[in-house]
């Protein structure tokens, strides 16, 4: 069994053809569906169905552990360049979208500086669509929201966040002086995350105890596009602060709601295998972006101790 055979039937999953795989890898089509052959022979099982492209359950297995032995394999070159204080080499990030607005930026201002051989790979998206990445090791790290429920990923708190209800100015909602509640919210149709995610498990068990339930209008999965739309005038939503950019704050207002609980956001990673160096200098820059910004957006506070 050669590398080479692993990286060709892992380049077919991610790329979806023979054709396509080969064009990733800098080969002909012919050199990978040999690769492939050479190792369902080697295994005593097919790897991909023929008939349709897809991998098999067999090949679903081996692509699993393939990914993991070629992220290995970076790893080792990457943490041998460190042993002469030079990081070198690519750290897949995933990132919440809300998050990945504002601190994608900063972030790369201070690997430019700090680490400049480091290359960072963005995949933006939501908890759970990002969280079977980590686990399969497409990403070496992700921002994510907390808690995870899995124990197959050890996370440190990186920030906490307001959680406001965002409306038009001109709402009812606006003009009360006084604290607005969850009984104000109370009947509101909101655009709200789909049940089970992390963020929605939060509004809901901050609700419960009051009796209140949230009424949505529509359920998404994904606090980005869920922005979109409340900006769009499809309907008011609870969001954490950050969603919503400064040039629509005139427009639109965050209106905190008493006994609501902040968003809690933190880098994750998988509790097996060891992180190469470039993945730990990215987990250290993603710290020390938080803890010196002068200019972090409204709304975020260091973790709780």
């Amino acid at each position: 069994m050669e590398l080479r055979h692993l990286q060709a039937l892992v380049a077919i999953n991610d790329h979806g053809t023979f054709s396509a795989a080969a064009e990733h890898l800098g080969t002909v089509q012919s050199n990978i569906s040999a690769h492939v052959a050479r190792l369902e022979r080697e295994l005593g099982a097919p790897l991909i169905d023929r008939s349709n492209g897809q991998l098999t359950e067999p090949g679903s297995v081996v692509v699993a552990r393939a990914r993991r032995i070629l992220t290995e394999l970076d790893a080792l070159a990457s943490d041998v360049a460190a042993c002469s204080d030079e990081v070198r080499g690519t750290v897949r990030v995933g990132m919440i979208g809300t998050t990945a607005r504002w601190l994608v930026p900063q972030v790369i201002d201070q690997a430019s500086s700090r680490h400049p051989y480091l290359a960072l790979v963005v995949v933006e998206g939501s908890t759970t669509g990002l969280e079977p990445q980590l686990g399969s090791g497409q990403l070496d790290l992700a921002v994510l929201n907390l808690p995870l429920p899995s124990k197959e990923f050890t996370s440190t708190p990186l920030f906490e966040e307001d959680l406001v209800l965002v409306v038009p100015v001109e709402h009812p909602l606006t003009s009360l002086t006084r604290p607005v509640t969850f009984d104000d919210v109370a009947g509101m149709k909101l655009i709200l995350p789909l049940p089970g995610t992390a963020f929605r498990d939060e509004l809901d068990s901050a609700v419960r105890p009051l009796g209140v339930v949230l009424e949505a209008s529509t359920q998404i999965d994904g606090l980005r596009l869920i922005a979109s739309l409340t900006f769009e005038g499809y309907g008011p939503a609870i969001l954490p602060a950050t969603a919503i950019p400064s040039y629509l704050r005139s427009r639109f207002q965050a209106i905190m709601i008493e006994g609501l609980p902040r968003r809690r956001v933190g880098v994750a990673q998988r509790s097996r295998g060891l992180p190469s160096a470039p993945t730990l200098a990215l987990i250290d820059l993603l710290g020390a972006t938080i803890a010196s910004a002068t200019d972090l957006p409204e709304g975020l506070h260091p973790p709780a101790s």
